[in-house]
């Protein structure tokens, strides 16, 4: 889950808190989802970026991702009955995968991670275009022992990410050992701050959900610790190529209101069980009937670095789109995801043709993940 999109708003972006650090570190800018974020920075650039995070670690200020806190008896359920993973499935001090869709079209209005507090307090972290979106609709749906609260400027997020990430985490004397999609809060001189084991990049890593105004000092900790550990300031850009390696969709091209969890193979975060959540019906309508396209994963055969939007073809037909698509630093080929045609009956091995500006060159369809994870 990421907000890499190039969303340009009428009204001046917003900054994260650690604006005035990335200016100082060289940064380059780019809006994502209304805010003005790093892409990557000087003296790196996305290839050295992407290799600190496979090699050793990272760290990403992903604050423009919202935050919403849901509160009061019945928040748990109240949220359970809304998106569409299960959240009995889990327990207090654990975090889950999920997604808000649309009722009546079961399109997917966000990805989301919900973090599981109690039964009377879940905060979730929508991606950042999405947040007001997903908080007008859950308003709208909430009794009144409900309160729903925007939070998207209270707090920073900082993902620390890669396989030496829990030993310096560890030297700031924060808490490492809790198993993967739990969290606990912990204090950093005197900051109290919550520390979950997730992240977007398929390394071991975690992300630090701190008050905005302790921001600066959570970082300059980080980067006071990091120099023996490897530690890189890492943009969206690296965020961008790490979660393509890993198969992981982003909304906005492999998950929108046009592209539904079955036809995204996100069948996983959906609780088929329960009895209610949003878009339930015509979910259940789809997994019956078999969607018409489906999210694949394409590694090149040929030289050629694949984009969204690009069309695949079988022979003279066209068979899907590109919907994600990259150079994969770590396999030093084009990778992408693609929604193709079921109808095609495409078995993993059997290659396409990718139309990349007027050439055509071959890709092989592959399941995802390109490389293999090391999350847990």
């Amino acid at each position: 889950m990421t907000d890499v999109t190039s969303d340009v708003t009428a009204t001046r972006p917003r900054r994260s808190p650690l604006h005035e650090r990335h200016t100082a570190a060289g940064a380059k800018f780019a809006p994502f989802g209304g805010w003005e974020m790093p892409l990557e920075y000087a003296g790196g650039g996305v290839l050295k970026e992407h290799t600190a995070v496979r090699e050793a670690v990272g760290v990403f200020d992903v604050s423009h991702l919202g935050k919403v806190r849901v509160t009061g008896p019945g928040a748990a359920g109240f949220v359970n009955s809304c998106l569409s993973n299960d959240l009995d499935r889990i327990g207090p001090g654990r975090a889950q995968y999920t997604l808000c869709c649309d009722d009546a079209t079961g399109g997917v209005v966000d990805d989301i991670i919900a973090y599981l507090h109690d039964d009377e307090h879940v905060f979730l972290i929508p991606n950042a275009a999405n947040t007001a979106e997903v908080t007008r609709r859950l308003r709208a749906a909430a009794p009144p022992s409900v309160t729903v609260t925007d939070e998207h400027e209270a707090y920073a997020v900082l993902a620390v990410q890669g396989p030496r990430s829990a030993e310096l985490l560890a030297a700031l004397g924060l808490p490492t050992g809790h198993d993967y999609m739990s969290f606990s809060t912990a204090t950093l001189d005197g900051v109290e701050l919550t520390v979950c084991r997730t992240g977007y990049t398929g390394e071991l890593g975690y992300e630090l959900v701190v008050p905005a105004a302790y921001a600066v000092a959570v970082w300059d900790a980080l980067f006071a610790a990091g120099a023996e550990f490897g530690l890189r300031a890492c943009g969206l850009a690296a965020r961008d190529t790490l979660r393509t390696e890993m198969g992981y969709p982003l909304h906005g091209q492999d998950l929108s209101l046009d592209i539904t969890p079955v036809q995204a193979r996100c069948g996983w975060a959906v609780g088929w069980t329960k009895p209610a959540f949003w878009g339930r019906d015509a979910l259940l309508a789809e997994k019956a009937a078999g969607p018409r396209r489906t999210l694949r994963g394409l590694v090149a055969v040929d030289r050629a670095i694949p984009r969204a939007g690009m069309a695949a073809h079988v022979g003279d037909a066209t068979v899907g789109t590109v919907t994600s698509g990259t150079f994969s630093p770590t396999l030093k080929q084009g990778i992408a995801l693609a929604l193709l045609d079921t109808a095609v009956n495409l078995a993993d091995g059997d290659e396409v043709e990718i139309d990349v500006r007027g050439r055509r060159a071959r890709m092989r369809v592959a399941r995802p993940p390109f490389v293999d994870p090391s999350v847990r």
